[in-house]
């Protein structure tokens, strides 16, 4: 188990980030505006077959891009978008609508250009995700919270745990850019569950 969360938070650490011009935090995404992770115990619902994602749309944000699978690089890490629009599905995570927590991670920037998580951060409760499925159908969630971390408090168990619902969990980065790092210092993740 031990080494399961290493490599998960190795895999974190990459997820959505990109070396570039750090944006100015809103004040929702503030430290201390973030609430804590959610207790996985408050999670009940249903969950939909089994089927590959094909696109994201979060009316909320104007967002509506295909997905890309997401597999683990050699060190371990997370592979990423390799552009600022893209957004990937982690596909050692659960389909998004299948029960447990599917994961989706995006650039806040790449190149020098806003990427398509740029405002995650801006999500509210009750917020839409819609996932379009291989299978025709679509998997529909409200977002129940957003929060940001710093990376070495990043809240792994919540986001990877096992759950007795279709979660969703949208990461990207936030708040700082550590330039000689090479990162940025926090990451922010949505939370969001299958209507």
């Amino acid at each position: 188990m031990a080494v399961i969360r290493l490599l998960l938070l190795a895999v974190l650490l990459v997820a959505g980030c990109s070396p570039g011009p750090v944006a100015s935090p809103s004040p929702a995404a503030s430290p201390a505006a973030s609430p804590a992770a959610p207790s996985l115990a408050d999670e009940t619902g249903p969950a939909m077959s089994t089927s590959t994602p094909t696109r994201v749309s979060i009316p909320a944000l104007g967002v509506s891009v295909p997905l890309v699978g997401l597999g683990l690089r050699g060190d371990g890490s997370m592979e990423v978008p390799g552009d600022a629009e893209t957004v990937g599905w982690y596909t050692k995570a659960p389909t998004p609508g299948a029960l447990g927590p599917a994961v989706l991670a995006g650039h806040v920037d790449f190149k020098k250009r806003p990427g398509t998580f740029a405002h995650l951060a801006d999500l509210r409760a009750g917020d839409r995700i819609v996932v379009d499925r291989a299978d025709g159908s679509t998997a529909t969630f409200g977002v129940t919270e957003v929060g940001r971390y710093p990376k070495d408090e990043f809240p792994t168990d919540a986001v990877y745990g096992p759950i007795d619902v279709a979660g969703l969990r949208l990461i990207t980065c936030g708040g700082d850019f550590d330039r000689a790092a090479g990162h940025y210092e926090d990451n922010v993740v949505a939370f969001a569950t299958l209507r």
